[in-house]
């Protein structure tokens, strides 16, 4: 029994080492844990962190809500002005890892390496999203604590706005209040 729980111990203790950075969305609608997987995405990773860093998250909206889809935000004020981008990061989508239902992703244009700082949190499990013949959308990390937050924002009304000229905007703005890291030391 004491090696039983001598190896899970170790067991734990090595899920631990592999854990990675942990960042708090807090939203106008509850706060979201998000586990990065700098393994897997180190480029994607560095990217999301450097606009956490630079607190240019706080005050942007999740601007794009298509239930049993995808949430994203990041990218406009609240004004629906867009926000400034650092230079697009190059697309990780083959790391192994699925647009599965609380991942989170890079959004991009066509062009593969054109992410820059908006992001999605998948909604349900999306593998067409995946590289395949054609590159994907790079997953990041998931969300480890918040779920029923997402249960929320997925159930806000959606409509079209003129400004973005897009038909899945949410009717009652959901907020990127503050996003912040939760490693120590950071």
């Amino acid at each position: 029994m004491k090696h039983i729980l001598l190896l899970l111990a170790g067991l734990l203790a090595a899920t631990a080492a592999l854990a990675g950075p942990r960042v708090e969305l807090e939203t106008s609608m509850g706060r979201l844990e998000i586990e990065l997987d700098e393994q897997a995405a180190p480029a994607t990773v560095a990217n999301f962190l450097r606009y956490v860093d630079d607190g240019s998250y706080a005050g942007s909206l999740f601007h794009r809500l298509i239930p049993g889809f995808v949430v994203q935000g990041g990218g406009f004020d609240t004004d629906f002005v867009p926000l400034p981008n650092y230079a697009p990061v190059v697309n990780e989508s083959g790391n192994g890892l699925s647009n599965l239902s609380g991942t989170i992703a890079m959004a991009r244009t066509r062009d593969p390496d054109s992410a820059t700082r908006q992001f999605y949190i998948n909604l349900s499990d999306n593998p067409a999203l995946d590289a395949g013949r054609q590159a994907g959308y790079t997953v990041f990390g998931r969300v480890v604590a918040g779920e029923e937050v997402l249960a929320r924002m997925a159930a806000v009304p959606t409509g079209m706005n003129m400004q973005l000229r897009a038909r899945d905007v949410p009717q009652l703005p959901i907020i990127l209040q503050q996003v912040r890291r939760l490693d120590a030391g950071e």
